[in-house]
């Protein structure tokens, strides 16, 4: 008895950094009113200091060395990669104005009766196109709150119907970090968790296409839209051909940077400088995420090296005897990281590398695992007040968050959708997402 005693209480201190980590942030933000005021950084550099004082790994050099590897390993130096062509991309494909021309063909399409359900799916594809809900909201909602008033309805609702489809093409980009980081943390191709994804945000989608279908039969469209500009919107839809294609994530994204730069240069959107410039900015954006994805990586090799990944996959699947224990294990892993965050990118960063493990040790396909992240981090994120989704639709409706997620179908509906998944039986190739790998039930 004294010996696991002893045994827990190493696991729990090797654990602490992120306990230390979690307190800071959320006290912090908390205390200051705004969880955005508080930079994840900062906290994660506390907490790393931390972790690397009681680690016992020789000299502070010592230490130093263990946590550079964890923050130089190479799964994270190639998500940095992605994260620098990403912000690139997305960035140069806005000063080209390919964002308001994909806003423009989406609002072109919707009927009168259908403009509730044509908004979200509009919303899902923008989202899906450029790789941030927080964009898409940015994007659109100003639009769709134009339309209030014309169609009867409240600018809370109409920013719910645009948040809800930004969390949708999140959850699926190719180019989103919360993408990038569940593929990458978990081993496994964006293709293949994109085919998993979309076997239960597919559902999700359909569902709340059709209540909005339902709600919208005496919605009118009254906007008048600016002519359509076709040739901004080849960048995106090259992305999403090439990515789906089985293309590498990296060439992918640098064919939609040249494609950028070619269509700049020739409508007059682009000097050499400007490109130049919108790279740097795209890449500068992308400058925080970078920096907490090392010190999280550091610091989870010193909580490796010191058990305590081990301790806390041994904890969680201590009473697991299959498959459903452990991907529920995963699930609840995810949530509880992101709901302390209100960050999903930041929560699958921090949680990746031990939901790997519990994957290997139940031998879980990766894809699975990898979908499992991003589908119940974009859940927590959506119904969390504090979340930047939330507050920033609010903010542009100028109504409380509280009020855009009382109508927010999306979120609880993919999260009904994904326990179903884990829950219900499975045997390969007859539901969605079926693991490639044999597992017990």
């Amino acid at each position: 008895m004294e010996k696991t005693s002893h045994k827990n209480l190493k696991g729990w201190l090797a654990l602490s950094p992120l306990a230390v980590f979690l307190v800071i942030y959320l006290l912090s933000s908390i205390i200051s009113g705004d969880f955005y005021s508080v930079p994840v950084a900062s906290a994660f550099l506390i907490a790393s200091c931390y972790a690397l004082m009681i680690f016992h790994g020789g000299s502070l050099g010592d230490r130093i060395e263990v946590f550079s590897q964890g923050a130089g390993n190479r799964n994270v130096l190639l998500m940095i990669w992605i994260f620098v062509m990403a912000g690139a991309f997305a960035q140069t494909a806005k000063d080209i104005g390919a964002i308001d021309a994909t806003v423009n063909l989406t609002l072109r399409l919707l009927p009168g009766k259908l403009i509730f359900a044509g908004l979200f799916l509009a919303s899902c594809f923008i989202s899906m196109s450029i790789g941030t809900s927080v964009g898409t909201i940015v994007a659109l909602v100003p639009v769709a709150t134009g339309l209030a008033q014309g169609t009867g309805a409240t600018p809370a609702f109409m920013a719910a119907i645009v948040t809800g489809g930004a969390f949708f093409g999140d959850n699926l980009s190719f180019i989103s970090d919360t993408t990038i980081a569940a593929t990458r943390t978990q081993g496994c191709s964006m293709k293949d968790k994109f085919r998993t994804n979309i076997g239960i945000a597919g559902p999700a989608a359909l569902l709340v296409t059709l209540v909005y279908i339902f709600l919208g039969q005496n919605a009118v469209q009254t906007a008048e839209v600016p002519p359509i500009e076709w040739f901004k919107l080849v960048p995106y839809i090259l992305v999403i051909v090439l990515a789906i294609s089985g293309m590498n994530v990296i060439g992918v994204l640098t064919v939609g940077i040249a494609v950028n730069a070619v269509i700049g240069f020739c409508y007059g959107s682009f000097t050499w400088g400007g490109w130049l410039g919108a790279i740097g900015k795209g890449i500068g954006g992308m400058g925080e995420l970078i920096i907490v994805t090392m010190l999280a990586g550091g610091m989870l090799e010193i909580i490796r090296r010191n058990g305590g990944i081990e301790f806390i996959i041994g904890l969680l699947t201590k009473h697991i005897k299959g498959r459903r224990g452990a991907e529920l294990s995963i699930a609840a892993l995810v949530s509880l990281a992101n709901l302390c965050t209100a960050n999903n990118t930041i929560a699958i960063i921090t949680t990746g590398p031990i939901a790997k493990d519990i994957s290997t040790r139940f031998n879980l396909d990766p894809k699975r695992s990898a979908s499992i992240l991003d589908t119940f981090s974009c859940l927590i994120q959506g119904i969390i007040p504090y979340g930047a989704q939330l507050l920033m639709a609010s903010g542009l409706a100028g109504v409380m968050a509280l009020d855009v997620i009382r109508h927010l179908y999306y979120p609880p509906i993919l999260g009904i959708i994904a326990l179903i998944a884990i829950l219900l039986p499975r045997r390969k190739g007859t539901l969605p997402g079926t693991d490639s790998r044999s597992s017990r039930e």
